[in-house]
């Protein structure tokens, strides 16, 4: 008998969470220069950081042997400002990973469940089983959320429900009538985690304001990122916005110094370049539609995304991406989600996407 061995069994169960591939890994292991590697796997910005980030963040560094503050003052004064919040329904999380977990740990554990849906996020599978609780796995409707049927999944020992929009690995999207039905629908008692990722990244027609369901529906928690549009996906910075008593609990359970004094000033900074931030939507715009001209030009199925990222089918993926990855271009085996016959490619810049295209023609010849 070890000591592992005594480790509940809900945790020796969990399949750990698979990364994209780093660039130096896929260097050492074929023997390629990293700067001979294009990386579009883990829905990075291709523009990086704002520069009022990074200068920000260099600023900050300059008093990095001081803790950080543990309240993100200056943090949630930036987003109470630019989303007319209040700072005791705020969570701030170390990525938006964090948040969930987070909400995980509030609300749920042993004989709880949660429910999610088939093809999302692989977090929320991961965090409602770290916590010892039932996941309710959903199956999807045309490869996203199927709200009628994860509603009919609740059950009374249901304490969150999770729902991605855009959802990650799929890109599908549920218009703001849909989302604000289903949560008219939930019982008041069951916690419904909006993880709004990649909302930055929306088009006009599609926008919603999910923040203006707060007063009516308590139990909306929404989850947002700068790791993705914001470009800070390195510092590690996320947030929750709900009622302060969901905050409050969340915060409980917290780590003190969760987010670093370097992440904290650059996302601050990053809040307000907001023509970096229509540069990233603009140039997201048009690399998708370069990538998918290129698909329908090799007849390959894709599922219509609203992220900076999108899914398309190959028959063998795992012999396509090992056919990419020798040709030095990373992109995102998706298996691990149901879909074993597909990938993932992350939009970049042009020059990446043109290199992942003819990758991809080459691989597939």
């Amino acid at each position: 008998m070890t000591v592992a061995s005594k480790a509940p069994e809900y945790i020796r169960r969990i399949s750990p969470y698979e990364p994209g591939k780093p660039i130096g890994e896929l260097a050492r292991e074929m023997g390629i220069p990293e700067a001979g590697i294009v990386k579009l796997a883990s829905n990075e910005n291709p523009l990086g950081m704002s520069s009022l980030a990074k200068e920000a963040a260099a600023a900050a560094l300059v008093a990095g042997e001081r803790y950080p503050d543990g309240n993100a003052f200056d943090l949630k004064a930036a987003l109470c400002s630019r989303f007319g919040v209040q700072p005791d329904q705020l969570v701030i999380g170390n990525g938006s990973n964090d948040v969930l977990e987070l909400a995980a740990r509030a609300f749920l554990g042993a004989g709880r469940s949660a429910v999610f849906s088939q093809h999302a996020f692989a977090v929320y599978a991961l965090s409602t089983n770290a916590t010892g609780a039932v996941g309710i796995e959903v199956p999807a409707k045309n490869f996203g959320h199927d709200l009628q049927a994860m509603a009919a999944a609740i059950r009374p020992d249901t304490r969150i429900v999770f729902i991605a929009n855009p959802n990650n690995p799929t890109g599908t999207f549920l218009d703001g009538a849909a989302i604000e039905a289903f949560l008219a629908s939930v019982p008041s008692d069951v916690l419904v985690v909006l993880d709004e990722a990649y909302t930055e990244y929306l088009g006009a027609q599609q926008r919603y304001d999910s923040l203006a369901w707060l007063p009516r529906f308590p139990n909306l928690l929404v989850s947002r990122t700068m790791s993705k549009a914001y470009g800070l996906a390195g510092l590690r910075v996320g947030y929750g916005i709900g009622h302060p008593e969901v905050a409050d609990l969340m915060n409980r359970v917290r780590q003190p110094f969760n987010v670093s004094s370097v992440a904290l000033a650059a996302a601050v900074a990053a809040l307000s370049d907001v023509e970096f931030l229509e540069r990233t939507a603009d140039l997201n715009s048009r690399g998708m539609a370069q990538i998918t001209e290129a698909l329908a030009e090799l007849s390959l199925e894709w599922i219509p995304s609203a992220g900076n990222f999108l899914a398309f089918k190959v028959g063998d993926a795992a012999a396509v991406n090992r056919a990419l990855l020798q040709q030095g271009v990373i992109v995102r085996p998706i298996a691990g989600y149901g879909l074993p016959e597909w990938l993932r490619v992350s939009i970049g810049l042009p020059e990446e996407n043109a290199r992942f295209i003819a990758a991809l023609r080459q691989a597939l010849s």
